[in-house]
């Protein structure tokens, strides 16, 4: 049997049946948190704007197109409330310096991986330009693909891949200047 798609539940949603919702809100709802929890470091904020993205998601459900996918749609709204967000606080620079709320498991030391490697990576992507930091979240936390990136941001994939290119250089010489 296939899985009901992500699609066919928005378009339940869009057509008026809002229970359709919960389904959206359980496939989503730790990423979007966690999309959050990247850019601000901050828990509270996070969990405050993943119930305001659930909550536009409803309120604005008619702008929602079906040519687009329901997962490139969702994370766009994230990054507009995020964007809201920072203007509202006026703290965009304020809230990617906050690292040390930010806990990390480390893992297996036979892994080869310290807990001062998991702190010098936040680090260096708290060091990051904005763009920069929100293009490897939803690539690299996220598990995005540029061209879905590429929807979210309305910027060819091209732009993105350069971008993306960018970032990981720009990150692999804050953090190896920290060692």
């Amino acid at each position: 049997m296939a899985e009901i798609t992500d699609e066919i539940f928005m378009q339940n949603v869009k057509e008026g049946n809002i229970s359709e919702m919960s389904v959206l809100f359980e496939r989503y709802h730790l990423r979007i948190y966690n999309f959050f929890f990247r850019l601000t470091y901050d828990m509270d904020v996070s969990q405050d704007l993943t119930q305001n993205l659930f909550y536009r998601m409803i309120k604005y459900k008619n702008s929602y197109k079906s040519d687009y996918s329901v997962k490139s749609w969702i994370f766009q709204i994230a990054r507009n409330l995020h964007a809201d967000y920072c203007k509202e606080e006026k703290r965009s620079e304020e809230l990617f310096l906050k690292t040390d709320r930010f806990t990390v498991e480390p893992a297996d030391e036979a892994e080869g991986y310290h807990e001062d490697d998991y702190d010098r990576l936040e680090k260096a992507i708290s060091d990051l330009s904005d763009e920069q930091k929100e293009i490897i979240v939803l690539s690299r936390y996220q598990g995005l693909k540029y061209e879905e990136i590429s929807a979210i941001t309305n910027q060819s994939v091209a732009a993105i891949k350069v971008a993306m290119y960018r970032a990981i250089r720009q990150l692999r010489g804050i953090y190896f200047k920290q060692i």
